[in-house]
């Protein structure tokens, strides 16, 4: 009798997490993360005090200095490898070998330090890599509308952006299956208009 053979092809995608110094990456990747993630935090020191601008952010006392890393499996067969980028200048140069391959990616935002965010805005940008921009909702900050923060940050047209609270589970699934469906929009809009 033959046995019957059952798909058990599975999709792994890649997905950074970027953003400015001190915004959450850290904390969304290990809210999100089915498996402990893998961290590359060191304690900021008084060297670093000249280069790490902790305003808005004075409770930090670690920074990541290489990456985070995270699996969540989203649905049977899909599973999503997060990768969390440094948010320091001095790390960008790592920015070139996570992004390899990648299906797109999260930029966390801070209303309270919104130009944080502009560089990694810029990087995807230029490298036509899908992002979505998730503004963590910080205790104590001003709530500000997704139109108000898509217009602030001049994204393109149809650049979605969405309000989360990157320690609470559920809020980042909801950030990354928002990522995952425009970017699936992005690519298959390109594929077309290579074939046309």
């Amino acid at each position: 009798m033959a046995s019957e053979c059952s798909d058990t092809t599975a999709l792994a995608l890649k997905i950074l997490v970027a953003g400015g110094f001190g915004v959450g990456k850290t904390t969304l990747v290990g809210a999100v993360s089915e498996i402990r993630p893998l961290r590359t935090e060191e304690q900021l020191s008084e060297a670093g005090a000249a280069v790490d601008d902790t305003t808005g952010v004075d409770r930090k006392t670690t920074t990541t200095v290489a990456m985070d890393f995270g699996r969540i499996t989203i649905r049977s067969g899909l599973s999503l490898y997060l990768f969390g980028t440094p948010g320091q200048d001095r790390f960008w140069f790592l920015w070139d070998e996570l992004s390899q391959g990648a299906l797109g990616a999260v930029v966390l935002a801070d209303t309270r330090r919104l130009e944080d965010c502009f560089p990694a805005v810029d990087y995807f940008e230029h490298r036509r890599i899908p992002f979505v921009v998730a503004v963590n909702c910080f205790a104590g900050a001003r709530t500000y509308g997704a139109h108000d923060v898509l217009r602030a940050l001049d994204l393109d047209r149809g650049t979605p952006v969405v309000l989360c609270d990157a320690r609470d589970r559920d809020s980042g699934k909801e950030v990354l299956i928002r990522l995952v469906e425009y970017a699936g929009r992005v690519h298959t809009a390109r594929l077309l208009d290579s074939v046309s």
